[in-house]
């Protein structure tokens, strides 16, 4: 390699990508434009490498100039929308989830599992139910949601083994944090078809969720509803959560 190459900065670097992730992920919903050095302030990352990156993502369309400050760019949007399949997710289950808040008056969500972490794709607030810090593009451990257990239930060992190599953080009390304990629960989330947070994501709430899952048998997604603890009767909810999942799983496999 040429003395010139080796001194050229490598913007593809996994270090330069996770910087330009950190830069994206510091907007939190109600931002609208940050300036430069509350983005080197949320990220951590020095002002003059902040400067150079924010040039380098206004040059490209991931961000656009308002004032002396940027906002997300277009091109995000635009990439956003090549997200083919979980945008024709979220169309086939809108319905459903619609269907589920008018029935219950509860919050309904759509999710599916990237990594240790379920990543909700449409929400769908209740107005019996608790306000939840769940979002669209939110994320939250994996172990600690009805959705999450739902999907890693029907996943392959791989996946689950992921999940328990990461550690079972706490997010309230009554977290599942032993790994013996949620394999138990899995067990009995595939032979019922159903899982449960019992106050396991916050205090005072609970939830019913149901995967949907392909012609493989493998879990794609899953959807729950969600509300207060005592008001909520999860085992009444069950079986209307239980029928959408399989007849969106119907969905997701003719697909």
């Amino acid at each position: 390699m040429r003395a010139a190459e080796r001194n050229e900065p490598q913007e593809s670097s996994p270090s330069t990508t996770a910087r330009i992730t950190a830069l994206l992920t510091a907007f939190r919903p109600g931002d609208d434009a940050l300036g430069v050095s509350e983005l080197a302030r949320r990220t951590g990352l020095p002002k003059t490498s902040t400067h150079r990156l924010v040039r380098h993502m206004l040059a490209n369309g991931l961000l656009e100039r308002d004032g002396d400050a940027v906002r997300l760019g277009l091109r995000l949007f635009e990439i956003g929308q090549l997200a083919t399949r979980q945008r024709g997710l979220v169309d086939a289950a809108r319905p459903h989830l619609a269907d589920l808040r008018e029935a219950t008056r509860n919050t309904v969500h759509l999710a599916v599992l990237e990594g240790t972490e379920v990543v909700y794709l449409d929400v769908l607030r209740g107005p019996d139910a608790p306000r939840l810090p769940s979002r669209i593009g939110g994320r939250f451990p994996a172990h600690a949601t009805g959705v999450g257990k739902a999907i890693l239930a029907y996943s392959g060992a791989d996946v689950l083994d992921t999940v328990l190599a990461a550690g079972l953080r706490p997010v309230s009390k009554k977290t599942i944090t032993s790994s013996a304990v949620l394999r138990g629960q899995l067990a009995r989330i595939r032979d019922s078809g159903i899982a449960y947070d019992r106050e396991e994501s916050g205090v005072g709430v609970v939830c019913a969720a149901g995967p949907l899952l392909d012609g493989a048998g493998r879990a794609v997604a899953a959807i729950s509803i969600s509300g207060w603890s005592n008001r909520m009767r999860t085992d009444r909810i069950a079986p209307a959560v239980r029928t959408a999942a399989l007849t969106l799983s119907r969905t997701v496999t003719l697909r």
